[in-house]
């Protein structure tokens, strides 16, 4: 096993100095820093950037704005989407509503969030937008997936629902609630970015990256977006982290 995930990692390293390579191959073809900065440069500008005045307020800034659309939408998800897959007739209710909700184009829902609310909470807005729809159907899913001799049998010794729902219902979903949550911060994180660029709050990666753009500054463009890239993969690490121990406890 520790052979297998070795050789895995390997080749996860050679892909990513493959891309490095295409990269640095174009640069060089282009020959222009104001068109595709060579990696060393950009990575010198990173450097420059992490270490600059004001950049841990930053993406400090960026990443609370995710942490509170993400926590609304996942405590929503869990309780809409439990509701959902134990009603049918809720469930009937709430689909249209998720399917719009996931059929909206992101720009249209940015371009409304900025008539309706201050350019700080745009982000928040359409994280919450962006990341409900995910946790909750993947806790209907779940939910569905449940067996269902063992509902009849917790329903037939007249067991509280609320009793089902914690001790059979949870445990059983916890993997789709994992899952859920994983897609949801990958899209999420995307949405709150692109909602900082359109935005433009006085704060946030999204911000710096659209001014970098105006002034043509793409070695700082190509920075942001590894460090936004950067963020998103710790978090990402950090949830298969809380799901391995939850289910080794389990």
């Amino acid at each position: 096993m520790k052979v297998i995930l070795s050789k895995n990692k390997i080749i996860s390293i050679v892909s990513i100095l493959v891309l490095i390579l295409i990269w640095k191959i174009i640069s060089l073809i282009y020959n222009s820093d104001i068109i595709l900065p060579s990696p060393e440069f950009t990575l010198l500008t990173t450097g420059k950037l992490i270490i600059s005045k004001g950049f841990v307020k930053i993406i400090s800034i960026t990443i609370l704005r995710g942490l509170i659309g993400f926590g609304i939408s996942f405590i929503l998800g869990i309780i809409i989407g439990i509701l959902a897959g134990v009603n049918q007739s809720f469930y009937a209710f709430l689909s249209p509503i998720l399917v719009a909700v996931r059929s909206v184009p992101i720009v249209s829902i940015i371009l409304l969030a900025l008539i309706w609310f201050k350019s700080d909470f745009v982000p928040v807005f359409i994280a919450l937008l962006t990341m409900f729809p995910f946790i909750c159907t993947n806790i209907i899913d779940g939910i569905r997936n449940v067996d269902k001799e063992l509902i009849q049998m917790s329903e037939f010794y007249k067991i509280p629902q609320l009793t089902i729902i914690k001790d059979v219902y949870i445990p059983a979903i916890t993997p789709f609630i994992f899952s859920g949550a994983s897609s949801a911060m990958g899209f999420g994180w995307r949405a709150i970015i692109i909602g900082e660029v359109l935005s433009q709050p006085q704060f946030g990666i999204g911000t710096f990256m659209h001014s970098a753009q105006t002034y043509l500054l793409v070695n700082e463009l190509i920075a942001w977006t590894i460090i936004a890239v950067v963020i998103s993969y710790i978090f990402e690490i950090i949830l298969r982290k809380i799901e391995k121990n939850i289910i080794i406890w389990k």
